[in-house]
């Protein structure tokens, strides 16, 4: 790849960070990271001048497109009219707060973060608060953020799906205290035995559950609705506070998320991402008794954050989620999902390649295998090395994915707008290169 710049740009950002990046996840190898010099619509252009159809999304934030000039010009109108930032509230508080509760039935009183880990670490504290427990449960394949308790995984790298072992539960990385994962347990999603075993040992001690029934980093893998109910049950009968981590599906994969889809309300809930359209703003709420126990007073659970509703993320949120209600544009990028998915289709259906799809058109997971994954252990069974192969041809090529099959393509309103007749022609060579 022809990529001067970029290579003098990561040669002096090794001489400042880590690895040369500003997190982790954007660090791919010395001749892979990219340093993006501007973005519109669905696309990106690289600091070498080279432009990419973009179904990354910034892990998922973009709902409308890049520089939406909608979004934009609300807070611009917002910083020359009002500033950013008080340290006391405003109307745009309870503004954004109507907004969402008129999408989302499930929420009665609401807090809002400034990411999606931040709002997940107030849902879990307010859980524990209200039910004066500590542990929780978690679903394999599930990433709720980068907090130490949450950040306990199942090895299925080191695991292999023909033996009779159970993957090793591991941390994330280095500085993950071993103290936390003793409050955490780790649950098999769609597994009916595992879920009544949970709750007939641990269901009194047991704070929340806290789960993405549409798994954003396991390829869209989904709970079924009668698993989904189940669990909603048994977390009733036990007291136990039901967290459904909409961070990535919320406000995209339907208005009111995932729980629209499913017709099943948490106790709490967890949003960021498509509700700003790229710009930092989270929040988390639900039931006005457990939100209540948050609060100044004795005993009360305590949550604030400096930047915390901030002007900024405040009216880029207004303006986002003003569109979504008042527009088709979710219907349009479900119908641009659709459209991909049957070109896609096409492609490897030619090519000969076993394959199957999950989650909505606005989340499209992809799998080479017979059949949908129904957990993280069976996505071990599926192509995923054909996959990196096909999808690091694609980037070469000008499109631009998450080279992990775990990661699925994220869709936005401007997608609608790209050639499709250029896409069934990009993806026909990535997959002829990636067999050969």
């Amino acid at each position: 790849m022809n990529r001067p710049e970029q290579t003098r740009l990561l040669k002096e950002a090794h001489r400042h960070m880590p690895q040369g990046v500003a997190e982790n996840y954007r660090y791919w190898g010395e001749d892979r990271t990219l340093f993006i010099q501007g973005a519109q619509g669905c696309e990106l252009t690289d600091c070498d001048g080279k432009t990419y159809v973009d179904f990354r999304l910034g892990y998922g934030p973009i709902i409308l497109g890049y520089r939406d000039r909608r979004v934009d010009q609300a807070v611009i109108d917002q910083i020359t009219t009002g500033g950013t930032l008080s340290g006391f509230s405003t109307p745009l508080d309870i503004k954004v707060v109507q907004q969402i509760k008129a999408l989302c039935p499930n929420i009665e009183k609401m807090r809002f973060a400034n990411s999606g880990t931040e709002a997940v670490m107030g849902a879990v504290r307010t859980a524990r608060g209200f039910t004066r427990r500590k542990r929780i449960a978690i679903v394999e394949g599930s990433f709720h953020g980068l907090h130490d308790e949450v950040m306990w995984k199942s090895d299925l790298e080191n695991w292999d799906p023909r033996g009779k072992a159970a993957p090793d539960i591991i941390p994330f990385g280095a500085g993950v205290p071993d103290t936390t994962r003793d409050l955490v347990t780790l649950i098999r999603l769609n597994d009916f035995d595992i879920l009544e075993h949970l709750f007939q040992e641990q269901g009194e001690d047991l704070a929340a559950v806290l789960l993405e029934p549409i798994i954003g980093n396991a390829g869209s893998i989904s709970a079924t609705q009668d698993w989904l109910q189940r669990l909603r049950d048994l977390c009733t009968h036990y007291g136990t506070m039901l967290i459904i981590d909409e961070v990535k599906t919320g406000f995209r994969v339907a208005a009111g998320g995932a729980q629209q889809l499913y017709g099943i309300s948490a106790d709490l809930t967890t949003y960021a991402k498509a509700m700003g359209n790229g710009y930092p703003v989270a929040a988390f709420g639900g039931r006005a008794d457990v939100m209540d126990c948050v609060g100044a007073f004795k005993g009360g659970v305590v949550h604030g954050g400096t930047y915390t509703a901030n002007l900024v993320a405040l009216s880029a949120a207004s303006a986002t989620l003003d569109i979504l209600t008042n527009t088709d544009a979710l219907k349009t990028i479900d119908a641009t999902g659709e459209k991909i998915t049957a070109v896609l289709g096409r492609v490897f259906t030619a090519a000969g390649i076993q394959h199957c799809f999950a989650g909505p058109p606005a989340m499209i997971g992809i799998h080479f295998s017979e059949e949908v994954p129904t957990n993280y252990r069976d996505w071990r069974s599926t192509d995923s090395e054909l996959y990196a192969k096909f999808a690091w041809k694609l980037i070469d090529h000008g499109l631009m994915l998450e080279p992990d099959s775990r990661e699925p393509w994220f869709l936005c309103e401007a997608h609608a707008n790209m050639d499709l007749g250029w896409l069934e022609d990009v993806a026909t060579r990535a997959m002829r290169e990636a067999c050969g």
